[in-house]
């Protein structure tokens, strides 16, 4: 049997970890897995955490940001730092897994070396293993989680819903699972999840009389400690996807009632109290300074690998803040020493999930396969070849995002396409076939129709705008969404730190000043306007992909920045 170069740098990756001395020099370092995945048990209370793994249930490849810049107190800090800056603040080594886990940095070569990542069968082998030290230790899971796979959205979520069972996840909060309507989730919460698993989310209330639609904490007894975990459900829910799939509910930050619960729960006799969110980081360390009585904040959404929590001061004491990346590619492990009814210290680790370095679980391999049977001939058909690198992620453009935008004006004979600042979407290495599965990863939500409508220059430039406030408001608060439109046809430039309405400037078409009284076509999908209709966009892209049969790297169309150069969410 003869080995590829992939397979071959995968092998070496592989060697490197088990100690072998290797003097190429394009060969990357490699602890042992042993000692990669060996976390002590430290105290009585403990808490494992996942987030944001948006239905990936195999192994993939995640290429993290080299922008994700940060404005007003979010400048130069965590999670806006990208490449070495975040490895120098973080204490990782370049060259390591941990680097290649952490940044973007020779994201090809690494990935080629260390193989993929994530898998729900490599999480639950780390997930007993951790388990097996640590009586009593809970799962959580951050949200995200029934969406973004072709099999979740055919299988209208249920094959995440049976491995989650399977992985033993404890407490749940959630985002996109919303997306799949409101009778779903509540018939998931109801039958697959009752006695099982606790879905909490202190923020869904009722529109009519403001009750809680799903219980807001759970208490818990660990080792003799009592603990409550309170749920955050994204809070802009109903803004940035369609607001008809959950009709009857209203969501917000809701602080006030969060610190309600945080001292309903300590009048309990909770000694500990997390919060399982999902409202992103920056939003979390807001909320860190203004809410008494947590002790740490176990964050998703923003997809963001903390390799050490944030400590936030507040008028009750200090919040320990964490965020766990995204597409099961990271565990998290928190570990609290209570005694004499106090916290007397912590641990956290952030463990990457190599595939190479973890034997899969028999189990949930089993029950992934089984899963996938009934699509495998259609998530195999291959549609194209990349010849570069394929990714989403970033502020404002991904080779992915590129892609699309680049087909949608094509085969809809547009001026210009809007594709959505999604996080989520799984990476390509170059010279790899691209296949209807991969197409889904980017694309598979329950409204992903493809438009075509005429929009005048004005309106174009109000919605970048509003697009550019909820990324780059100074308050967290107003922070609303994923990341910038992804643009195709138009040129632009954007200024981070001016005030709404001014940021987005020198819009062009073909070097030409956008007239605001014209109207031009523009392509989009996503809409979350109820009655929305068109041919659902992996169909338009995939028709793309089947002409073109060969896909040469992206252009990346992305805005020329302003005021901005040396701000550390922009890789050097």
């Amino acid at each position: 049997m003869s080995l590829n170069r992939r397979e071959f740098m995968q092998m070496l990756g592989i060697a490197a970890a088990a100690g072998m001395a290797l003097d190429a020099p394009h060969v990357l370092a490699a602890p042992s897995p042993d000692k990669l995945y060996d976390v002590p048990r430290y105290g009585n209370v403990h808490l494992m955490h996942f987030t944001d793994c948006h239905a990936q249930l195999l192994p993939i490849y995640f290429r993290e940001p080299s922008v994700n810049i940060g404005v007003g107190d979010a400048y130069g800090r965590i999670p806006h730092l990208v490449g070495d800056r975040l490895l120098k603040q973080s204490d990782v080594r370049a060259g390591t897994p941990e680097a290649y886990a952490f940044t973007c940095l020779d994201f090809e070569q690494a990935a080629s070396t260390y193989g993929k990542v994530g898998g729900f069968a490599h999480l639950s082998t780390l997930i007993k293993r951790i388990k097996a030290s640590r009586p009593g230790a809970l799962l959580l899971d951050g949200g995200d989680t029934w969406q973004g796979s072709a099999t979740a959205l055919w299988t209208n979520g249920q094959d995440m819903v049976n491995a989650c069972l399977e992985l033993g996840v404890d407490v749940m909060t959630a985002h996109w699972e919303m997306t799949l309507g409101d009778k779903r989730v509540k018939e998931i919460v109801e039958k697959d999840f009752k006695g099982k698993v606790d879905f909490i989310a202190q923020n869904i209330k009722t529109n009519d009389f403001g009750d809680q639609v799903f219980p807001p904490y759970v208490m818990k007894e660990m080792n003799g400690v009592k603990l409550a975990i309170i749920g955050q459900a994204f809070p802009y829910t109903p803004i940035a996807n369609p607001r008809y799939l959950v009709p009857d509910w209203s969501f917000g930050i809701q602080e006030e009632n969060m610190q309600k619960m945080v001292d309903e729960a300590r009048a309990k006799g909770a000694k500990v109290v997390v919060l399982l969110s999902h409202n992103g980081m920056d939003v979390d360390l807001k909320l860190a300074s203004r809410v008494r009585g947590i002790d740490a904040i176990l964050g998703g959404h923003t997809h963001d690998g903390m390799p050490a929590p944030i400590l936030v001061s507040n008028p009750g004491g200090k919040t320990l803040v964490t965020n766990a990346g995204s597409n099961s590619k990271f565990l998290g492990v928190l570990d609290f020493d209570v005694r004499a009814g106090a916290i007397q210290g912590f641990k956290y680790k952030l463990l990457p999930v190599f595939a190479n370095f973890l034997p899969a679980d028999k189990g949930m391999d089993a029950l992934i396969t089984k899963a996938r049977a009934p699509f495998a001939a259609k998530l195999a058909e291959q549609l194209a070849m990349t010849q570069g690198t394929l990714y989403r992620r970033g502020n404002f453009n991904g080779t992915f995002d590129q892609l699309i935008v680049d087909a949608l004006i094509d085969v809809k004979g547009a001026d210009m396409a809007f594709s959505p600042g999604f996080r989520w979407g799984t990476s390509l290495l170059p010279n790899s076939p691209i296949l209807m599965e991969h197409l889904m990863d980017q694309t598979a939500t329950t409204y992903s129709y493809s438009t075509l409508t005429e929009m005048t220059g004005a309106t174009i430039k109000t919605i970048m705008e509003d697009v550019a406030d909820n990324l780059f408001n100074p308050d967290p608060y107003y922070q609303q969404g994923g990341d910038m439109v992804r643009v195709g046809g138009m040129t632009y430039a954007m200024d981070p730190k001016a005030v709404m309405g001014a940021r987005v400037q020198d819009m062009r078409l073909n070097g030409k000043l956008i007239d605001a009284d014209r109207k031009y076509k523009v392509a989009g999908w996503a809409p979350v306007a109820e009655g929305a209709k068109g041919e659902p966009v992996w169909d338009v892209v995939a028709q793309w992909l089947r002409a073109h049969k060969t896909v040469s790297p992206r252009q990346l169309n992305t805005p020329r920045l302003i005021g901005v150069a040396d701000n550390p969410g922009l890789l050097a």
